[in-house]
């Protein structure tokens, strides 16, 4: 693992491995915000905190649940200069936007699993 002397940072390689994303991921999400302002060692080179891993696996995590680039964008705007309510409420809708895709796919598989039992007899 490639932790910082101060063992509390790590590099960007170590934090593509831990988020599971790529280093061009991790540099995209920073240039659009999303993520940072990530800390620089005295090299340049970006060092990541637990906290930035942690935040970046929340960030992952709205984008597997269908948030776009510009949902995260506005979610990390709200987290920086809105009330908590401002946040909950843009997570409301994104949970029932979710729960519809949810039903939505359900049904789907129901229709394959129909039609996967016709065509197989």
């Amino acid at each position: 693992m490639a932790l910082s002397p101060d063992l509390r940072t790590v590099d960007p390689a170590e934090a593509a491995r831990r988020t599971g994303l790529s280093l061009d991921t991790l540099r995209y999400y920073e240039r659009e915000g999303l993520i940072g302002p990530i800390e620089r060692a005295t090299s340049g080179h970006r060092r990541y905190t637990e906290d930035d891993i942690a935040w970046i696996g929340i960030v992952t995590c709205l984008r597997d649940a269908g948030l776009g680039i510009a949902d995260l964008r506005r979610f990390t705007e709200l987290l920086r200069t809105e009330g908590a309510g401002d946040r909950v409420e843009f997570l409301r809708r994104r949970r029932e936007e979710l729960l519809d895709r949810v039903r939505r796919t359900q049904a789907a598989i129901t229709v394959l699993d129909d039609k996967i039992s016709y065509y197989s007899r």
